[in-house]
C-alpha cells in the first residue's frame, strides 16, 4: 500500500522508540535506497550529505547547492515507498528566514518527511552558532514544516562534544532544540556507555546517535534507551571498501567474488 507523505511523516516519528531504536542505513542515490528499502525489516531510510556530496566529487559541508540537495533528496525519496529523512546540513541558509523557506521547499518538492539539521557554522564541528541562534534555526525549520502541512521529523544535531566542547553546554543545547521544535536530538560524541546513559538521563527527549566500530554496540544502545541509530558516511565507506577489495582480487586473477552476481534493479 502506497503511503501519503503525511502518513510517512507520522510513521517515521512513531518509529523513534527509546529502547527499540530505529536503525537507518544511510543511502545516497536511487539504487542504494532501493536495495536497502527492499531488505527485510527495514522501516525507514536516511540520506548522508557526506556521501551524496562525495559521489559527485564534492566536499561535504554544503558543497552541494540547495537545488542540488533537493534534487538528490527527490531522487532518493521517489525510489522507495518508505519514509525518508534527509541530511539537510545547516538548512542551506545564513538566517532563520532562509531555513524556513528552504525546509518548506524540501518537503514540498521532494517528498522527504524528516531532516537532520546541524548547529555548527562551517564544515567542521566547531565553531557552533550560539545556542539562541541555533535554537531559532530549529524553530525556523519547524515553521517551514508547519507551512507545508507535513509534520516533519526534525533530528537536531548537537556538535558540541565532537568539537571538543563541554558536556553541560551540549545538554543545554539539546534541551533548547527540543524546546524549539525538534523531535529527536542527534547527539554526537556519545562515545561510551556512560555518556549515552548520562545523555538519556539529562536530555528531555529522544536521542539518536552514530553507530561505528569502537563505539557502543547496537544491542547495548537499545538497552540504554537510544531511539535511533544511523551510520553517516560509514555505509559509503563500507561499500567502497568492498569494491576496493574486489578490484584487488580481480586484478590478481583471483576467484570471482560471489557478490559479483548480486541481482539488483530499479
Amino acid at each position: 500500500m502506497t503511503l501519503t507523505q503525511l502518513q510517512k511523516a507520522e510513521l517515521l516519528l512513531s518509529l523513534h522508540v527509546p529502547g527499540e531504536p530505529l536503525i537507518v542505513t544511510n543511502v545516497w542515490d536511487a539504487i542504494t535506497a532501493k536495495v536497502v528499502a527492499d531488505t527485510p525489516d527495514v522501516k525507514a531510510l536516511a540520506t548522508a550529505s557526506h556521501s551524496i556530496s562525495n559521489v559527485r566529487g564534492l566536499q561535504d559541508g554544503e558543497g552541494l547547492s540547495l537545488d542540488e540537495a533537493i534534487i538528490a533528496a527527490t531522487i532518493i525519496a521517489g525510489a522507495v515507498d518508505l519514509p525518508v529523512s534527509a541530511d539537510f546540513e545547516k538548512g542551506y541558509a545564513p538566517d532563520a528566514l532562509g531555513v524556513t523557506r528552504n525546509v518548506r521547499r524540501l518537503i514540498e518538492e521532494s517528498g522527504i518527511v524528516g531532516i537532520n539539521i546541524e548547529d555548527s557554522v562551517g564544515a567542521e564541528k566547531t565553531p557552533q552558532f550560539d545556542i539562541e541562534t541555533a535554537a531559532a534555526r530549529v524553530a525556523a525549520a519547524r515553521v517551514g514544516a508547519d507551512q507545508s502541512g507535513i509534520p516533519l521529523v526534525i533530528n537536531a544535531r548537537v556538535d558540541t562534544l565532537a568539537g571538543g566542547g563541554a558536556w553541560d553546554e551540549a545538554v543545554a543545547r539539546a534541551n533548547a532544540y527540543l524546546g524549539a521544535g525538534a523531535d529527536v536530538i542527534f547527539f554526537l560524541g556519545l562515545t561510551d556507555e556512560n555518556k549515552v546513559a548520562r545523555a538519556i538521563e539529562q536530555v528531555n527527549g529522544k536521542i539518536s546517535v552514530i553507530g561505528a566500530p569502537g563505539l557502543v554496540p547496537l544491542k547495548r544502545l537499545a538497552e540504554l534507551g537510544i531511539s535511533r541509530v544511523s551510520f553517516g558516511p560509514g555505509t559509503l565507506a563500507l561499500t567502497l571498501a568492498a569494491l576496493q577489495a574486489a578490484a584487488a582480487n580481480l586484478t590478481a586473477l583471483g576467484d570471482y567474488p560471489t557478490d559479483l552476481g548480486f541481482k539488483f534493479a530499479l
